[in-house]
């Protein structure tokens, strides 16, 4: 949010310590005085408000408008999202899902069929829809097999964060790419190149190791299954395809965004009737309103089930989920109070002249922006902004860019912390407290920030090399 006709007075340097003072305050107020996260981050984004210098009369607008700019995106998604998973786990179908993994790759490969189909679903669906929806099967498969919700929930988790991280058609890597004039081609494959191995080594092998030291129970957020259910379960193929409606249906919408951007498609076809109506179908609340209307009946109203039955459990979804959605706003109004301070654009200024190599200074401008602020989008775009100009006259080869861009979007998802919406949506759908996410949310996508880097780094030299 920019506040018209107010100019941040203070540099940098008290900013950041303002930003790192409310950080500390806030886990003291969770982790040992035990106050409430939604609490603790009003008053800290309060208090941080004022402490920045934000004038008065927009203190509680600021406020307002990140917490409800987060929710946008956030609530709908997470309410459908709930109630497509109480559906399919109160039928017995993610049972059966959980069964067929495990059948086709043994108990012990259980949370790498996980990742692996995670990887899959998270190659067109954002971060937090992909998780969403896959959250059923990986809690059902906990429940079958034990050892706790991390071994299975941070493989899945963490394919899809790497695949919204790394690879187009996703909107940070399509920011950078456009800002640095990349092919989108080779974006993608050193995007996957960078993606894979790391996933697995971050998300799925740190996940079982993470699995083992802390085994938490599976948390009962979309209930579980009766007796009944289980022993008279859906198909499944009715339960997959259930999974994949809503998945392809978004695909479609950003299969036709990706050719409306890149000049596929000519003017008169995205101005056509049927072009619009097939994008807005595709939009992710749509397809989840879709899915959940045909899971209602597929698994609802075609199994006998009376409308009031169907009814009560569409409502039960909602209330254990209400924590998870009024937390991830509040982390979004705290994230939302460091940005329109305007901290991102003094750390950018002083950042701006670092004297390093030109894909180490993306990285770490936009990992300082990230912990900064909380947000890998502003952090993504401000850096690739930010060095565009360096990037366009380097004379870089055409992998050298394309590496460019997954160094940049590598820096903007390691420590993710209290700042992030990510940070509460998985912690409390995980049941974590702040104290467990910190010590595995974090270090992952810190994890997977740094490794991404690393081969990022490796490809850019072999290009150059190459070139």
């Amino acid at each position: 949010m920019v506040i018209e006709g107010w100019t941040q007075t203070l540099g940098a340097g008290p900013l950041l310590l303002i930003a790192a003072a409310s950080i500390v305050v806030l886990l003291f107020l969770i982790i040992k005085l035990r106050m409430h996260a939604l609490v603790a981050l009003i008053v800290i984004s309060l208090a941080t408000a004022f402490a920045t210098g934000i004038p008065a009369n927009q203190v509680v607008p600021v406020l307002i408008n990140g917490f409800g700019t987060t929710l946008g995106t956030v609530a709908l998604l997470v309410g459908l999202g709930a109630m497509l998973g109480r559906i399919v786990e109160t039928s017995g179908g993610a049972k059966v899902l959980a069964d067929y993994l495990i059948g086709v790759f043994g108990e012990k490969r259980a949370p790498f069929a996980l990742g692996l189909a995670s990887l899959i679903f998270g190659f067109p669906i954002f971060f937090d829809a992909g998780l969403v929806v896959m959250l059923p099967v990986v809690f059902a498969v906990a429940h079958r097999l034990g050892g706790g919700v991390l071994r299975y929930g941070l493989p899945a988790a963490g394919a899809f964060s790497v695949m919204h991280i790394f690879l187009p058609p996703h909107p940070g890597p399509v920011s950078a790419a456009a800002f640095f004039d990349a092919n989108i081609g080779l974006v993608l494959i050193a995007g996957l190149l960078t993606a894979i191995p790391t996933w697995y080594v971050t998300s799925y092998l740190f996940g079982l190791w993470v699995g083992k030291k802390l085994v938490l129970p599976v948390p009962a957020i979309l209930g579980q299954a009766s007796a009944e259910a289980e022993a008279h379960p859906p198909r499944f193929r009715t339960i997959i395809g259930l999974l994949l409606l809503p998945l392809v249906l978004i695909f479609i919408n950003t299969g036709l965004n990706t050719l409306a951007s890149s000049g596929v498609l000519s003017e008169e076809v995205k101005n056509e009737q049927w072009f619009q109506v097939l994008r807005t179908i595709g939009e992710t609340p749509v397809a989840l309103l879709i899915a959940v209307l045909v899971a209602v009946y597929v698994l609802g109203t075609r199994r006998g089930k009376n409308a009031g039955a169907i009814e009560k459990l569409l409502e039960s979804s909602l209330g254990p989920v209400c924590s998870v959605i009024l937390i991830t706003g509040a982390g979004g109004m705290f994230g939302g109070v460091l940005r329109a301070s305007g901290i991102g654009a003094a750390l950018a200024d002083v950042l701006g002249n670092l004297g390093i190599p030109l894909i180490l200074a993306g990285f770490l401008i936009s990992a300082i922006l990230r912990i900064a602020q909380g947000s890998a989008t502003v952090a993504l775009t401000t850096t690739a902004g930010l060095i565009a100009p360096a990037v366009a006259t380097a004379g870089l080869a055409g992998m050298q860019v394309a590496a460019l861009v997954v160094a940049v979007a590598a820096g903007s998802v390691v420590v993710s912390h209290v700042n992030d919406s990510g940070f509460w949506l998985v912690g409390r759908f995980f049941g974590m407290d702040v104290k467990t996410t910190l010590k595995t949310w974090t270090v992952m996508e810190t994890l997977i920030g740094v490794m991404g880097f690393a081969i990022a780094a490796v490809i850019f030299l072999l290009a150059g090399v190459a070139g």
